[in-house]
């Protein structure tokens, strides 16, 4: 008798979008497509904390967890609150009761490991997901920059608890700048400007006035647009990594909304993509 789990997986299997970080790394996004959601969740959701079907999100956790060979204990995903709280994950945190596991990943939004087998990742929506790949210690970090993480650093944060934990050289680190809001799409209010000024970034080179996205009246007034990506490779090239070893993917989600969520497009209550990284 066959088993059932085997014959969904073999009826939606998740597109996603794969990136090459190194030997027996698995490192990918997910995309809209290939799982069981439905409205703006459709199809693929695995984020439990927008308010998709609970039902959809086990299905498609299994459907992803199928594609990748792992078990579902396997797949981490933590609450992210756009915090820069980074979480060691070792093999000890699979010993703990499920509850305990789940208070580790709460209000966490960069996780790193040198454990293998496992996936650790981050969702997003338009905000910035980064992957970080340690060659020489077989280590990895999934990390989430929304603008107020990126205000905060949390990328260069993310490489100096590498640097501590695994004794990372961040010139040999490797990254991946994932699916996220581009610059021509980001607009803000003149107070998130301000802030970006006020912590010291360097303001001619990551941001810049365009005509109102979506005008009343017809108004022709400009406003600010910052590149987040932009920001996160900046903070990564001054913690000392090599430019050639950055990717950025070029993905748009705010333009592309029918591969990838968008939460400027579609809303908050609506999916995530998950951006994870496994070294095997």
């Amino acid at each position: 008798m066959s088993d059932p789990s085997q014959h969904t997986a073999e009826l939606k299997r998740p597109e996603l979008v794969y990136f090459p970080l190194g030997n027996n790394v698995t490192a990918f996004s997910t995309t809209r497509h290939g799982g069981v959601s439905k409205g703006t969740y459709a199809e693929f959701n695995i984020n439990a904390f927008c308010g998709d079907s609970p039902a959809d999100i086990v299905s498609n956790r299994d459907l992803l967890c199928h594609e990748l060979s792992i078990k579902a204990s396997q797949l981490l995903i933590p609450h992210q609150v756009h915090s820069t709280e980074c979480r060691r994950i070792e093999a000890g945190f699979f010993n703990r009761p499920e509850d305990e596991r789940t208070a580790l990943l709460e209000g966490v939004d960069a996780l790193i490991t040198d454990y293998r087998g496992i996936c650790i990742g981050v969702s997003t929506a338009d905000c910035i997901p980064i992957l970080l790949y340690d060659p020489s210690h077989h280590a990895a970090a999934a990390i989430h920059a929304g603008w107020r993480g990126t205000l905060q650093r949390i990328a260069g944060l993310t490489v100096k608890a590498m640097e501590l934990q695994f004794d990372t050289n961040p010139q040999t680190l490797k990254a991946v700048i994932g699916p996220g809001i581009s610059m021509e799409a980001f607009e803000v209010g003149d107070e998130v400007y301000q802030l970006f000024s006020e912590h010291h970034f360097d303001m001619p080179s990551i941001s810049r006035r365009y005509p109102v996205l979506h005008p009343r009246d017809d108004e022709q007034q400009q406003k600010w647009h910052i590149d987040l990506k932009g920001c996160n490779r900046l903070q990564l090239l001054e913690e000392g990594m090599a430019t050639q070893n950055i990717l950025d993917t070029q993905i748009c989600t705010y333009s592309h909304p029918a591969d990838f969520f968008s939460a400027r497009r579609l809303g908050i209550s609506s999916g995530r993509i998950y951006t994870g990284i496994i070294c095997r």
